[in-house]
């Protein structure tokens, strides 16, 4: 096994892929090959036919992603920036989960920081354990969290967002449970249970409505009102096409569980 892949364990679990930061040594930090197999992670996943959700967390309990490594490359620098290669490996991260037609959970065990919270940001869903802490720690040590900016302004309300790029302080679970960062908050003994739960009302519902209704979320979000009344009226014959739709409506009328293909 490569030092890449042992950083990053992906696995199935039923119709469910796991991918696991696992650097625990680092808090889970995350660097370019770690970055890099997370996106080839996802892309597996969503093109394997059999993945119906995928869950993102980090190895141990201190620590979800504590960010970018800051250990020092040859340079003597934490950051390097490659000027020829326009785009940064995050940014092709990132977008992989914008596009990813899975429905991406983050399974919050411990704390967040930095990268890290723009990892948890990008993701659909959250559930986190309650004794975790959460914060942009990038003023403290002189930038600003750039890179996962456009993500916090998506989920974050703005004030609270301008006060933790200012001044780099942490919140708590309680916090993002209150401000919408997190879709649920629970004792640590008790976070695996919970996302059992969501995961049992994910896998059985159709892979196509899923898919289409990712689609239609992150494509309306950026739309003006008039553009997604337009879009969501073109939308509507296509989705009622799908056999799945066509399956869910027979069941329901036949009074017994759908069997859906994701067709």
């Amino acid at each position: 096994m490569s030092e890449a892949a042992s950083d990053v364990l992906v696995e199935r679990r039923g119709a469910v892929t796991w991918i696991t930061i696992n650097r625990e040594a680092r808090r889970n930090a995350l660097n370019e090959q770690v970055v890099r197999t997370i996106d080839q992670a996802i892309a597996a996943a969503v093109g394997d036919g059999v993945s119906r959700a995928i869950v993102i967390t980090g190895a141990g309990d201190k620590a979800f992603c504590a960010g970018a490594d800051l250990a020092k490359n040859v340079q003597g620098f934490a950051f390097a920036v490659d000027f020829a290669r326009p785009k940064h490996y995050i940014v092709d991260l990132f977008k992989r989960l914008q596009e990813c037609t899975l429905p991406v959970i983050a399974r919050v065990n411990g704390h967040v920081m930095a990268g890290g919270f723009g990892l948890l940001c990008a993701c659909d869903l959250a559930i986190a354990a309650d004794d975790i802490r959460i914060g942009t720690t990038e003023p403290k040590i002189g930038v600003t969290p750039m890179m996962i900016l456009p993500y916090m302004m998506r989920v974050l309300p703005p004030r609270r967002l301008q006060e933790m790029c200012i001044t780099g302080e942490q919140f708590t679970a309680q916090d993002a449970l209150d401000w919408g960062v997190v879709n649920y908050v629970v004792p640590r003994a008790e976070l695996d249970a919970k996302l059992d739960w969501l995961l049992a009302r994910i896998t059985d519902k159709s892979p196509t409505a899923l898919r289409l209704g990712k689609q239609a979320f992150s494509a309306t979000r950026d739309m003006s009102l008039r553009e997604a009344l337009e879009y969501a009226q073109a939308m509507v014959p296509v989705m009622s096409s799908t056999q799945d739709a066509r399956e869910g409506m027979t069941a329901f009328q036949e009074k017994r569980a759908p069997n859906f293909t994701g067709n």
